[in-house]
């Protein structure tokens, strides 16, 4: 297995790139800028690309979705719920100061309870809305990891001031889809450093209330 996840674009949001050495195929979770940097890791790794994953429409984590899949075929998946900011696209590139970037409506839902990711290594699609409404975790129950894009990190939990944010939602989905998986699962979050489930429930403030 492959495992490599870096910060890319002026967010520093994370992208994370899966491969399976056997099969020679990849997915790409959250390819929000720098696009040429992700096609040529998948290049020397001599991977081909199955699927782009989205875990919501936010500029730094979809802004080169569209341009990974001229590149490389593979379609792009997004939950539905997030279409409105898919449209919004203009006003968030003015919220961070960037150029607008090229989007499209994806080619599949990722819909709750759907299986992505790659025959191996399976993951299975978690609604998690609160941070926008078509909030996504991934969960790869055999590699005991779970990609939380902005919904959960180490510490803290997703900003809820933007459109489409609820901050009692965003609390509902962390307790009844994130916190009931084991503890020593590894949580990759949207921005910043690694944790884990157990850590999450055990330190977070905004989960134990403080």
């Amino acid at each position: 297995m492959i495992l490599e996840t870096f910060p890319v674009g002026p967010l520093q949001c994370n992208c994370t790139l899966l491969g399976d050495e056997e099969s020679g195929e990849a997915i790409v979770i959250d390819p929000g800028d720098e696009v040429a940097r992700i096609h040529r890791r998948l290049t020397a790794l001599g991977l081909s690309l199955k699927q782009i994953l989205v875990t919501h429409a936010h500029i730094d984590h979809v802004g080169g979705a569209l341009k990974l899949k001229r590149l490389t075929g593979a379609p792009i998946l997004l939950n539905e719920n997030d279409l409105p900011l898919l449209k919004m696209m203009d006003e968030q590139a003015g919220w961070v100061g960037t150029a607008t970037p090229e989007t499209a409506p994806p080619d599949e839902n990722l819909a709750d309870g759907l299986m992505v990711g790659l025959p191996r290594f399976p993951a299975m699609v978690l609604h998690t809305p609160g941070h926008t409404q078509g909030s996504v975790c991934l969960h790869f129950a055999p590699l005991k990891l779970l990609v939380a894009g902005d919904t959960l990190f180490q510490r803290s939990i997703g900003r809820t001031d933007l459109p489409g944010g609820d901050y009692p939602q965003i609390l509902d989905s962390i307790h009844s889809r994130l916190l009931t998986l084991p503890d020593e699962t590894r949580v990759l979050a949207g921005h910043g450093p690694a944790t884990t489930i157990g850590a999450e429930r055990r330190g977070n403030p905004f989960l134990r209330g403080e």
